[in-house]
């Protein structure tokens, strides 16, 4: 059985992450605990709010080394929503540095006449990364649910996994480097396509714990 590490730090929509996960096959559990995120399988870091709030939940917490730590070590990572934006180096929404992990950094939509921000509903994926084993026997351009109001924009354009048009901007849906991928828009709330993502995420970490 594989153990997916939920990371809880008073930010994420845990209860409906761990419910997309249990339909797709994987066990999730909700922690804290440095040692079993060491332990676990695979580790999903979700997240819903502000920047600066949620690195500071997971600072105090002291979780950073051991999400750092996962990340090096190999195992699968899913990052989800806020869970992506973090992952950088800063945010236009705050002042505090974020983890590092991906270079780059995240930006506010601009207005525009007629478009609405936040970005919220329904919209199409367009890939970047069209072989990625997350995107495995999904529509053509499916379409996911987004809520965000801000984006990530990465240093290096090759991590974009896909991408995703608002208005006049087409800004970063999703990421993937090595064993790291994030998502802007919330799987566990894009029905078929959503759980099918999901069931892809469960299905890379049995693979690899079988090895």
């Amino acid at each position: 059985m594989s153990i997916i590490a939920v990371i809880d730090y008073d930010m994420g929509n845990l209860h409906s992450a761990c419910k997309g996960i249990q339909q797709a096959g994987g066990t999730p559990k909700i922690t804290d605990s440095a040692k079993e995120i060491a332990s676990s399988d695979a580790v999903i870091l979700p997240g819903v709010g502000s920047f600066d709030p949620a690195v500071q939940q997971i600072r105090s917490r002291h979780l950073e080394k051991p999400l750092k730590e996962a990340i090096a070590s190999g195992k699968p990572f899913l990052g989800i929503c806020l869970g992506l934006q973090i992952l950088f180096d800063d945010s236009e929404e705050g002042t505090e540095p974020g983890l590092g992990i991906i270079p780059g950094t995240v930006r506010r939509f601009r207005s525009e006449p007629g478009v609405t921000i936040p970005h919220m509903g329904w919209n199409q994926l367009e890939m970047r990364q069209p072989e990625l084993s997350l995107w495995q026997a999904l529509p053509i351009n499916p379409y996911v649910y987004f809520v965000h109001s801000y984006y990530v924009a990465p240093l290096d354009p090759s991590v974009n996994a896909a991408m995703v048009t608002h208005g006049s901007q087409t800004v970063t849906a999703a990421i993937a480097k090595d064993n790291i991928v994030a998502v802007q828009f919330h799987p566990e709330k894009s029905a078929d396509s959503g759980l099918k993502i999901l069931h892809n995420f469960v299905s890379q970490i049995r693979e690899k714990v079988a090895v």
